[in-house]
């Protein structure tokens, strides 16, 4: 779930624990966990309200100062189902980060890299492109999806789609503009294209 950049300081400290979104259909699950961009936060409770259920009190525990800024700030279509979120902030490293910054990979952890990724791959209608993308980010790091993409052919949002996959395996990490590769995944690229490196010394 994706929250702007002035909601995950309050996210991360608790001081912001509600969301407000309108969906098509429902995208977050009570009890699962999601990564805001500065930590995780647990998902307490999902409910369908109106608008005219936004009190003062909702609308300052989403990080607003009024009912009218909170309504301001909705987006989407408004025949849409609108959903209260409730989180809390999880203590404790990202998982995903953790395994972005292991960089020391064994030759198993290069197998078992290679076998996801050309998994991706044969599972993708534009065929091979994986290691297309990993390199292209390794060589223009924070630069922006909407200039990335149309280098490979892409729609941006497909794009942006594909990346999180990559980013799931620890390869990349995104920044506030654009990407940049992890040391996990420079790691891999290195040992992929050196084959005297792919072997345990």
């Amino acid at each position: 779930m994706q929250f702007e950049q002035r909601l995950r300081e309050g996210l991360r400290d608790g001081s912001i624990t509600v969301a407000f979104r309108r969906w098509r259909r429902v995208q977050v699950v009570a009890g699962h966990r999601y990564r805001t961009g500065a930590g995780l936060v647990l998902a307490e409770s999902v409910q369908t309200i109106s608008s005219a259920d936004i009190t003062s009190e909702l609308a300052s525990d989403a990080g607003f100062p009024d009912v009218q800024a909170a309504l301001a700030d909705l987006r989407g279509d408004p025949d849409l189902p609108l959903y209260c979120i409730r989180f809390r902030p999880v203590a404790g490293p990202d998982p995903r980060d953790q395994l972005a910054s292991a960089a020391d990979l064994t030759a198993d952890d290069v197998q078992v890299i290679s076998h996801r990724l050309a998994r991706m791959d044969a599972s993708s209608k534009r065929g091979p492109w994986t290691i297309a993308v990993l390199e292209q980010i390794a060589g223009q790091p924070a630069v922006s999806s909407a200039l990335l993409a149309p280098e490979l052919h892409w729609d941006r949002p497909d794009y942006k789609l594909h990346v999180r996959r990559l980013k799931a395996l620890g390869l990349t990490i995104s920044l506030d503009v654009g990407y940049r590769i992890s040391p996990r995944g420079a790691a891999y690229l290195a040992r992929r294209g050196d084959p005297a490196k792919r072997a345990d010394s």
